[in-house]
């Protein structure tokens, strides 16, 4: 039982990141009372995202939380080193590699997509027939547009949703899990995803946020946790709103 506990003890990003938020009110506090002067520690204020990003490596997260945990360690220590005048750093000069970066997240999670289906299920059938293999995973995507898609699958597996600058409006009221859990992996950058799930079904959120958000408007005291649905990914600027 102990050891059972053990593992299942984890530092959350939250606690770290609030711990963080005291230790700098703490700090200003000391020097506002001339105790310290904060200006000292200040050079130093990449640490932080260094101890932020490896906490999120230690996490049992998707991809897209590892991708963020190394992200953050990479910059961090690059803004570290260029304020210990090691390395010569600005920032703006390699914002194009959150272009590459995205890129590379959106062709990794296509193809980690793919070899689920091919080790779960083999070949999806290619009819589109109600509740059929093809049903239980799926694809969407909606770029500078809309796509709406209902799925009557009764062995809902998951798939993948991404919408830039447009939305996804997938309904699952009809479908049903046979092995839970099923998995949607999610992007949306300057775009919506709505997806609305039957009233048993258990919602999960996995995922990073960045200037955006999930929002979960399911009826919780009615969920089945045995038809769990995980939804995760990432969202930048935009929404995932999962209902009934």
């Amino acid at each position: 039982m102990e050891q059972e506990h053990k593992k299942s003890f984890r530092i959350a990003p939250q606690f770290v990141l609030g711990l963080l938020i005291i230790i700098v009110g703490v700090l200003m506090v000391l020097d506002n009372l001339d105790i310290i002067y904060v200006r000292d520690f200040w050079d130093y204020w990449p640490a932080l995202l260094i101890v932020y990003g490896i906490v999120k490596l230690t996490q049992p997260e998707s991809q897209s939380g590892r991708f963020w945990g190394i992200a953050f360690v990479l910059v961090g220590t690059a803004l570290l080193l260029d304020r210990l005048y090691l390395f010569n750093f600005r920032l703006w000069d390699f914002w194009p590699l959150l272009l590459v970066a995205l890129g590379a997240s959106m062709i990794w999670r296509k193809s980690a997509w793919r070899m689920n289906i091919s080790v779960s299920s083999g070949t999806p059938s290619p009819r589109r027939e109600p509740g059929s293999d093809y049903e239980s995973f799926i694809s969407t995507s909606a770029i500078l547009g809309g796509s709406r898609r209902v799925v009557h699958t009764l062995d809902f597996r998951g798939g993948d949703l991404t919408a830039v600058m447009g939305g996804c409006d997938i309904d699952l009221r009809n479908a049903a899990i046979t092995n839970s859990p099923a998995v949607l992996e999610v992007f949306a950058m300057w775009g919506g995803i709505e997806i609305k799930v039957p009233i048993n079904w258990t919602v999960t959120f996995e995922g990073t946020p960045i200037l955006g958000g999930y929002d979960d408007k399911t009826f919780h005291e009615k969920a089945d946790v045995n038809q769990r649905l995980i939804v995760r990914g990432t969202v930048i600027m935009g929404g995932v709103e999962v209902r009934n």
